[in-house]
């Protein structure tokens, strides 16, 4: 048995219906910023390897001397 008016009860449908769709948003939202956050631990990872192998390259290297005897020798 329906004890709301009809104009109550429609826009009751539409509030449920707008809290609904406001919860596959955030639901939506909430994946897109766990997606973009494991692309930022990435990122961040991989600078920070980009770092340490630019680092080791300018680290100068132990030479020998045999390295600069021209090849004709």
């Amino acid at each position: 048995m329906n004890t709301l008016p009809p104009d109550l009860e429609k826009r009751l449908m539409e509030l449920e219906i707008k809290a609904g769709l406001a919860d596959d948003l955030l639901d939506q939202l909430n994946h897109t910023i766990f997606r973009q956050q494991r692309q930022i631990d990435l990122l961040g990872r991989e600078l920070a390897e980009l770092r340490k192998q630019s680092q080791e390259s300018r680290q100068p290297q132990a030479r020998s001397l045999t390295d600069d005897i021209p090849p004709h020798y």
